[in-house]
C-alpha cells in the first residue's frame, strides 16, 4: 500500500477486494461446478446473456476497467464478441480466465493511493476518477454475479447456500424487568 493511503482508502480497497476475490467469485465458480456445459450457455430467450456470457463480460469488464484502466496493462477488449459467444467454452476455461483478472485486478487494487484514486481516467469512453472504477467494477460484479446464481438456481431447482445470517440468541429478561 502506498504510503500516501489513508485508513479509509485502504479500507474500501480492501472491502473491494474481498467482494471481487472472496464472495462474488467463488460464488461464480460454484456455479460453473454445478452445471451441465450445455447449461452453462442456456440462454432462456435471444435477449438474455448465457452464464458463459456473463463470465466473459466480467473478465473483460474488470480487466478492462481495473487491469488495464487503473493498472496501465496493455489490454485490447472486443465487448460485443462477450456477448455473441454461444460456447462451448469449457467451464475450467471460464473459471480459469476469470480467477486469473480478479488475481489481476486484486494486485492493482492493492497498488492504489489516494492520489490514483482521486484522479481522472478514459476508460472504455467515460471520463472517471479512479474511485468510480473501482466501485463501478465491484457494482457491476456483484450484479452479474447475481444474475448468474438466479440462473443456476433456475437450472438446478435448489438452494446454493450462499446466504448464511448470524444466529442471534433471543434475549433473555431479567427477574423484575418489566
Amino acid at each position: 500500500m502506498s504510503p500516501k493511503t489513508t485508513r479509509t482508502v485502504s479500507m474500501f480497497l480492501a472491502n473491494s477486494q474481498e467482494l471481487l476475490a472472496k464472495q462474488n467469485l467463488p460464488r461464480i465458480v460454484k456455479c460453473l461446478q454445478q452445471l451441465s456445459e450445455e447449461d452453462i450457455w442456456w440462454r432462456p430467450n435471444s435477449a438474455s446473456n448465457s452464464i458463459g456470457n456473463l463470465v466473459l463480460h466480467l473478465s473483460g469488464n474488470v480487466r478492462q476497467w481495473i487491469v488495464s484502466g487503473l493498472g496501465g496493462a496493455e489490454f485490447r477488449r472486443e465487448r460485443d464478441r462477450e456477448f455473441a459467444e454461444h460456447g462451448p467454452i469449457r467451464r475450467e476455461v471460464l473459471g480459469k480466465q476469470l480467477r486469473e483478472t480478479v488475481r489481476d485486478a486484486c494486485r492493482v487494487l492493492a497498488q492504489l493511493s489516494d492520489d490514483s484514486l482521486s484522479r481522472k481516467y478514459d476508460i472504455q469512453g467515460f471520463h472517471v476518477t479512479g474511485l468510480d472504477a473501482v466501485f463501478h467494477v465491484t457494482e457491476h460484479f456483484g450484479y452479474h454475479s447475481g444474475q448468474i446464481i438466479y440462473i443456476t438456481k433456475l437450472k438446478r431447482a435448489q438452494d446454493l447456500k450462499f446466504t448464511h445470517l448470524p444466529v442471534i440468541k433471543p434475549a433473555i429478561k431479567k427477574a423484575g424487568a418489566g
